[in-house]
């Protein structure tokens, strides 16, 4: 009798059937397919949907603006010139806003990172009265939707004779980032073992020692991510830019970008141009960031 049918035996010994595995077949985007397929198909269809108007937008900021005001767009510019990035560069100060954002940008991460990881330490590790109450008081402030706060936090920068300058829009948003990145942190560090935090302090190891060469580490990833949320929220935040900045001097790049939009007419190429400009950092700082959380596990196991 084969193998393959009902169970025989063979010197005493019951030899079980041999099934082969079945490909799980369910109904994918095209009919009835492997699963594989079909999220393969779903994820290119997605990523095409994402990525087009990226891939629009720089077409259009190397089209001159007689191609791109005719009733027949087109994807690849027949006649590609890079005048539009001269123009934007150039036009409306637009190198001094640029290098206001990443002051702006870079300051309000290196803030951010550095207090979220010692409040998220403190909630991990120490146990002190009201600890909950004051860590869910971080919470509730995520409830509270920013526009609310612009008339607060005016009259508070004018107090502190901060309005119209950088650092007032660093402490801001500082502060606006602080009560996620706590929440996210608090949540890695918990997780690290205390073993680990026991042995460092053996070998004479004090605090912060402890924080940056072995929890910090580890928790690479979550850092990785708070640095990238807090860079574009910096990056892109316009509101309350406009709402403190007042000298051209201070005024950062989304400021900029919505100068080239005019009353009555708008400098679509130039425009298109600076998006284009403004986007490559957050692109990097993604690049930089998901390169971290990938490997920063592993990376803080070696070190």
């Amino acid at each position: 009798m084969s193998i393959l049918g009902s169970s025989s035996e063979r010197g005493g010994t019951k030899v079980r059937p041999v099934r082969r595995a079945r490909a799980s077949t369910q109904p994918g985007l095209f009919g009835v397919r492997t699963w594989n397929k079909s999220r393969v198909a779903i994820a290119i269809i997605l990523g095409a949907i994402s990525v087009f108007p990226l891939l629009y937008m720089i077409s259009l900021s190397f089209q001159p603006t007689s191609e791109i005001l005719t009733s027949h767009p087109v994807l690849i510019p027949s006649h590609p010139t890079v005048h539009n990035y001269v123009q934007a560069w150039t036009q409306n100060s637009f190198d001094r806003y640029f290098l206001n954002s990443a002051i702006v940008a870079l300051g309000t991460v290196a803030i951010t990172v550095t207090l979220s990881s010692l409040a998220a330490f403190a909630f991990a590790r120490y146990r002190f009265r009201g600890k909950e109450f004051v860590f869910y008081l971080f919470l509730a402030a995520l409830a509270v939707p920013s526009t609310v706060l612009i008339i607060p936090q005016y009259l508070l920068m004018l107090r502190l004779h901060l309005t119209d300058s950088l650092v007032g829009l660093i402490m801001i948003y500082s502060a606006e980032n602080l009560p996620f990145s706590i929440f996210l942190l608090r949540g890695f560090f918990e997780a690290v073992p205390k073993e680990l935090e026991e042995s460092f302090r053996l070998d004479g190891a004090r605090t912060i020692r402890v924080l940056t060469r072995l929890i910090a580490p580890l928790s690479a990833p979550a850092l990785a991510i708070v640095a990238m949320f807090t860079f574009n929220f910096a990056w892109e935040e316009f509101l309350i830019a406009l709402t403190l900045i007042n000298s051209p001097a201070h005024r950062t790049l989304p400021i900029a970008l919505n100068f080239f939009i005019g009353e009555y007419t708008t400098e679509w190429g130039p425009l298109f141009a600076a998006s284009v400009i403004a986007t490559i950092p957050s692109f990097i700082v993604y690049l930089i960031s998901q390169r971290s959380f990938r490997r920063g596990v592993s990376i803080g196991g070696i070190r």
